[in-house]
């Protein structure tokens, strides 16, 4: 039975990177994935995408107004929108631009001469069928169905095969649009849900349209739509900036259990508050919108599939019973408001920084209602999913996620530093402490390393090197070469690893600091070692 659980686990979960180990790559990932040329010379200000949906034609026409400030003298721009969906005009200062399609990838070639500092804005619009999902939120694309009375049930989800599946933007993760603004057009009776705040819905003959406005930075793959017969109830959480406004929106057959299941988010924001600080986006609210699909960490807009149970639909993945506690998908994704949608990577080969933490962030939401034995039983069970089959940090410049691994060794790294620190006040302040260092930013790898090792002041790269960057798991390998000599050392690890590691031999508890060279210490007897289990390692004795 649980070697059924952890295929069905891989397959879900793993799928986020198993597509990306077995393709050879392309002209088409280096444009999707790197900053080009056409990309580097200019920061984009303000998006706002106004769009109609017509659901049965499985169709979208509208435009996007690109509002981006020059960094340096450049006449070529890089936009992308992926087929079938075609761009139909570019205009820029009241004048059409012409264009070259490479795949995705459209190079502009623009009139107005370019200057360093001013503000310029384009409007890009399009038509087309959008690809549809047919495993969202894994594939990506649009999700066409119907509620249960057969009216349409539409959503987006697209993070790795990118925003522009469904609208033309920049879409890469290094520069996050400053604000933006979403206006949705959909058949009477229907609404969308975006992200921020509803500002204005506009009345129109058999259609309506629902204007939403987001103030903070955004990451692309965060802007979402969601489009059904939406029923809306909320609450106020009195958070540490004041008053913030929690809104829900289900589909009105859910709506009675929503009102109960709902409650974990409340919760989620008491636990995630006292762990990693403020919710970084107050002004544009919080929400949980139903849809036709499992779930993803939409800024402000977070969506819900999970079916109104606890667990990973039903499943507590942790094999403690402690993951049934609290609904997965309420908990995980909203846990990327933190890691993910305030902090974000700028290249997705740093993927863990959204996932390893928002793994990690499972165990601490336990900790903080039921205690920390909880929160450490859930996070240590959960090894059972890993495969260590590749190293966590994918291939930079390629649009290349690496190993799965990125969620449950990652968040059993973070917790293994965690007890490497010893101070579980100090560890509090370090995570609060990146979501202020890189409040509304997008970050590197070797930013949030840095951030961590010098918290907790020692040199940490050895570690990171090992759990992020190789596949293998260290074991300590030890004997006794006498009644009072331990010899130990790392192996099945890099050369340069070296961690410290507290372990008890007997009666007596140490923390030694091995090498992949031996080392030797008086201990009081030769009783086997045992390892600290939030240490994520093997242990080997040498007869």
């Amino acid at each position: 039975m649980r070697s059924k659980i952890l295929l069905g686990i891989f397959a879900l979960l793993l799928s986020l990177s198993s597509s990306y180990s077995q393709k050879s790559f392309t002209r088409a990932d280096t444009l999707r994935g790197s900053i080009t040329p056409e990309r580097a010379w200019w920061d984009l200000n303000y998006y706002h995408l106004a769009i109609e949906i017509f659901p049965e034609t499985k169709s979208i026409k509208g435009s996007n107004t690109i509002r981006y400030q020059v960094k340096s003298e450049h006449q070529v721009l890089q936009l992308d929108l992926q087929e079938p969906l075609k761009i139909t005009s570019i205009i820029q200062a009241g004048e059409e631009l012409s264009f070259k399609r490479d795949g995705a990838a459209h190079f502009v070639t623009l009139k107005k001469q370019q200057v360093p500092g001013t503000i310029e804005e384009l409007v890009v619009s399009y038509e087309g069928q959008p690809k549809e999902a047919i495993r969202p939120p894994w594939d990506g694309g649009i999700t066409w169905t119907k509620d249960s009375i057969g009216k349409p049930f539409i959503a987006s989800s697209n993070q790795g095969i990118g925003s522009s599946i469904w609208w033309p933007l920049k879409d890469h993760p290094a520069d996050e649009v400053d604000s933006l603004k979403i206006s949705v057009t959909v058949p009477e009776g229907l609404m969308d849900v975006s992200n921020g705040r509803l500002v204005e819905i506009e009345i129109g003959q058999d259609k309506n349209t629902y204007h939403w406005s987001v103030v903070n930075p955004i990451n692309d793959y965060g802007v979402n739509i969601n489009i059904g017969d939406y029923v809306h109830f909320g609450e106020k959480f009195e958070g540490e900036k004041g008053t913030l406004d929690m809104d829900y929106f289900v589909l009105r057959e859910n709506l009675e259990k929503a009102k109960v299941h709902f409650q974990d988010a409340g919760r989620m924001m008491k636990a995630f508050e006292h762990w990693f600080g403020p919710y970084p986006f107050y002004e544009d609210g919080f929400k949980l919108v139903d849809a036709p699909y499992l779930g993803m960490e939409h800024q402000s807009s977070v969506t819900y599939g999970n079916g109104y149970q606890n667990g990973y639909r039903g499943r507590d993945l942790s094999g403690t019973g402690w993951g049934l506690k609290f609904d997965f998908i309420i908990i995980h994704e909203a846990g990327h408001e933190w890691f993910a949608n305030n902090i974000t990577y700028k290249d997705v080969a740093d993927m863990w920084i959204h996932e390893s933490f928002t793994n990690y962030s499972e165990s601490l939401f336990l900790e903080f209602h039921y205690g920390k034995e909880a929160g450490q039983e859930y996070v240590r069970g959960t090894r059972m999913n890993i495969a260590n089959d590749r190293p966590i940090i994918g291939t930079y410049g390629l649009n290349q996620r690496g190993s799965g691994d990125m969620y449950y060794k990652g968040g059993n790294l973070l917790n293994m530093l965690r007890e490497i620190l010893n101070d579980d006040e100090k560890w509090r302040q370090i995570l609060r402490g990146l979501n202020e260092e890189f409040y509304h930013q997008t970050v590197t790898t070797d930013q949030v390393e840095h951030y961590i090792a010098m918290g907790i002041g020692i040199d940490l790269r050895p570690v990171f090197d090992q759990y992020l960057r190789d596949s293998q798991i260290p074991i300590l390998e030890y004997y006794y070469s006498d009644n009072q000599t331990l010899n130990y050392r790392w192996i099945s690890c890099l050369p340069s690893f070296t961690m410290p590691v507290d372990v008890t031999i007997g009666e007596e508890k140490i923390r030694i600091q091995p090498k992949t060279t031996w080392s030797q210490l008086k201990v009081k007897t030769q009783e086997d070692l045992e390892v600290d289990p939030d240490y994520y390692v093997g242990v080997s004795r040498m007869r």
